[in-house]
């Protein structure tokens, strides 16, 4: 079943309405939102009604610090193909503005799930903070579903297997510290970076190592340097290469993006979205001396990414 996206919460159709939600902001739906989602299944099957989330864009962190450095794991995009991966049927993304920000716990629970979503149940982290002051907490939300009519359950802590706490902030610190992998274990799958591929200067063709350009918008900056990666295609296909994510100190480059070369490829791709999966860190950025050190280089980490993606049988 497909899912569908349903914005905001007033005046909805009666089929947008009844879920078993699970209720966060499910920035990466790592391996505990899983566990809040899964929790949120059980009680669909048992309702017979329909598997939802209720997240929100932009993310309540972006609303309170503006000035906050990048730290976006998904797009509302990506959140919503990996949910439907999840078998959710209905995604009600939430507009984070002043009215929401300032609802207090009570009246988010009466007027958003309750009367606005008309929600059956609702599945949250142990961690849940809701309303304005982050004042509510799974206690409350408790009273509140006893209250207004819906069924609530609190998902436990879910340890990572390194026996760590899952959570968004350890994905975010496996890519700054440049552990693609460990971040693909607490997400489930590789971390992707997806964007619309932009003209850049010109200077990865003239110098045998054509890319795609993909601005970082307001993803979280892993670790600058070279990555194998495998890129997916706006038609499907995924094609094996090597990313640069990094201003360019060779080039006394200013701006940070995503540069990505894709292997025995020569096709157009301007204009296109294209999705980026880092799944291996190869090496640090570095500055080089010369544009040739730095080709002789890019060879051998080109060389390097198809020994990771490519193994020969």
């Amino acid at each position: 079943m497909a899912l569908h996206i349903v914005n905001g919460w007033r005046g909805l159709e009666p089929d947008q309405r009844g879920g078993a939600v699970a209720l966060g902001n499910f920035d990466g739906v790592h391996c505990g939102h899983r566990q809040v989602i899964a929790d949120a299944a059980r009680a669909s099957a048992a309702l017979h009604a329909p598997l939802a989330v209720v997240s929100f864009e932009p993310h309540p962190r972006r609303w309170f610090q503006p000035d906050a450095e990048p730290f976006r794991l998904l797009t509302p995009d990506q959140l919503g193909r990996v949910l439907a991966d999840l078998g959710v049927e209905r995604l009600h993304l939430l507009a984070f503005d002043a009215e929401l920000a300032s609802l207090t716990d009570e009246a988010f629970a009466r007027e958003v799930l309750a009367g606005g979503l008309g929600a059956r149940h609702v599945a949250a982290g142990f961690d849940i903070s809701f309303g304005a002051g982050r004042t509510g907490d799974p206690q409350s939300l408790r009273r509140y579903g006893e209250r207004f009519g819906f069924g609530v359950s609190i998902a436990e802590p879910v340890s990572a297997a390194d026996g760590g706490k899952c959570s968004s902030s350890a994905v975010r610190r496996a890519l700054h510290e440049g552990d693609p992998r460990q971040a693909a274990r607490l997400l489930g799958r590789p971390f992707a970076i997806e964007g619309v591929v932009v003209h850049g200067d010109q200077l990865g063709r003239t110098i045998g190592f054509p890319t795609a350009n993909i601005s970082l918008e307001d993803y979280v900056r892993p670790l600058f340097g070279i990555y194998a990666a495998r890129t997916r295609l706006a038609d499907g296909r995924e094609i094996p290469g090597v990313a640069y994510v990094g201003r360019r100190p060779t080039v006394d480059g200013v701006d940070e993006r995503l540069e990505v070369h894709l292997f025995d490829f020569d096709e157009d791709l301007y204009g296109q979205t294209l999705e980026v999966e880092l799944t291996d860190l190869i090496r640090g950025d570095r500055k080089f001396d010369s544009l040739d050190a730095m080709i002789h280089q890019m060879a051998f980490d080109a060389n390097r990414a198809r020994e990771l993606l490519m193994p020969p049988f």
